[in-house]
């Protein structure tokens, strides 16, 4: 639908994904059951790490930020996507855009920087292990997450402003499967090079500060861990970073891809962003359940705890 040059959009129209015709039955029930499992899996992650006193650490206290963020994340464009594959229904509220331009990159910002904390949790943890309950203690973790989320509020708020005081009065069609900057500023009828300029900038300089971070985290860590003389010691250590290290993989390609190659957006944005916002967080209860004896253990006094006694086996 478009709109006349001098009439102000109230409302958009999202494609969804592109050059899928004919797959919407398919792609709804997978994502749907993307959607499911994520839900599921950070649930009972969260459940896990509240009921099991061993897990009130500063390790899982940023596992369950986490996992309040994976959903969060997936609950951002899962529904509309869904709405959109099943009944057609592509028209979104102006007001409803917004919210998905600040939920999206409030999110994923806040995720950028917990991802960061934990990988100086790990430090600490590992380079600095008689110190760690000093450093690590529960007003510094907290601190820690209540200004990642913050930061990542006004982070957030400075771009969707930027973005929505545009004026938008030509064409109400994003051919995209949510809102998002650089699909939306296309339809603006104003010079857009400053909010591009602003939004790249940002949201390629706080992924990138942050992987240097992390990457000088591992650097440190590996260090020590190379030092180590027990064998013991060493699988430990090696064992509580691969969960984390898989994690940031799965977190910071996509945003390389998408968001560091602007030309090529047209064809690595859609599938990089639907992975990002689908299949990661999906993966990540999975990553540290497998990987962690602790969770494990959790997780099995959590299923006993809800089994009746009649189904346990005596």
């Amino acid at each position: 639908m478009d709109l006349g040059n001098r009439t102000t959009v109230t409302h958009f129209i999202l494609l969804g994904i592109p050059k899928t015709e004919g797959l919407q039955t398919i792609l709804f029930f997978t994502f749907l059951a993307f959607y499911l499992c994520t839900l599921l899996g950070n649930g009972v992650i969260f459940s896990a790490v509240l009921g099991d006193p061993r897990l009130h650490t500063p390790m899982y206290f940023f596992l369950c930020n986490l996992a309040i963020l994976d959903v969060g994340i997936s609950s951002v464009s899962s529904p509309k996507l869904l709405a959109i594959l099943w009944g057609k229904n592509k028209v979104i509220s102006l007001a409803g855009c917004v919210s998905q331009v600040f939920c999206w990159h409030f999110l994923g910002s806040t995720e950028c920087l917990l991802y960061t904390i934990m990988a100086y949790d790990r430090y600490v943890a590992i380079c600095h292990p008689l110190r760690y309950l000093l450093i690590m203690n529960r007003k510094v973790c907290a601190l820690l997450a209540a200004g990642a989320w913050i930061a990542s509020a006004f982070h957030s708020a400075i771009l969707s402003s930027l973005t929505f005081t545009l004026p938008y009065c030509r064409s109400n069609v994003i051919d995209y499967f949510l809102c998002d900057i650089f699909p939306v500023v296309k339809l603006a009828c104003a010079d857009t090079r400053i909010i591009e300029s602003v939004a790249f900038t940002n949201i390629g300089l706080v992924p990138l500060t942050c992987f240097l971070i992390v990457l000088m985290s591992y650097v440190r860590i590996v260090y020590s861990v190379l030092k180590m003389n027990s064998a013991s010691a060493w699988r430990k250590a090696t064992s509580t970073c691969t969960s984390h290290l898989a994690m940031v993989t799965l977190f910071f390609g996509p945003c390389a891809l998408i968001y560091t190659q602007p030309h090529l957006s047209h064809v690595l944005g859609p599938p990089v962003q639907l992975f990002s916002n689908t299949v990661t967080p999906m993966l990540n209860p999975a990553i540290y359940t497998l990987r962690n004896k602790e969770v494990k253990a959790a997780l099995k006094k959590l299923w006993g705890d809800v089994t009746p006694a009649r189904w346990r086996l005596t």
